[in-house]
């Protein structure tokens, strides 16, 4: 939440949120691998995602479907960059597609 002090009411029309990006990534891993491990039913991955990496994480946690948002605002080829870079970790590791990621995730 952030509030304008001169006029002491919220400052997003929603009152509440504004908490985007790197901050909520493991927060979000997390909530996925759960909502997915207990749904039949696919789950869209968000909050954080700048990289294939990070998209990667996602699917791994059972995400069928990932979205990227704040990273936009610091490059906006961030959606592509993100497509190569799940590309190029399914052929680092000879995946012919997403769906043999998708909630592959072993614990320890």
């Amino acid at each position: 939440m952030a509030i304008d002090i001169h006029k002491k009411k919220p400052i997003l029309a929603n009152n509440v949120g504004g908490l985007s990006g790197p901050a909520v990534k493991p927060v979000a891993v997390r909530m996925v691998y759960e909502v997915a491990s207990v749904v039949k039913v696919p789950v869209i991955g968000m909050g954080g995602i700048s990289s294939g990496e990070d998209a990667v994480e996602f699917m791994l946690a059972g995400a069928s479907a990932v979205m990227v948002g704040t990273a936009n605002f610091i490059n906006p080829a961030a959606c592509v960059d993100v497509m190569e870079g799940i590309k190029s970790y399914l052929e680092m590791y000879n995946h012919s597609s997403v769906y043999e990621i998708i909630g592959k995730l072993e614990l320890n």
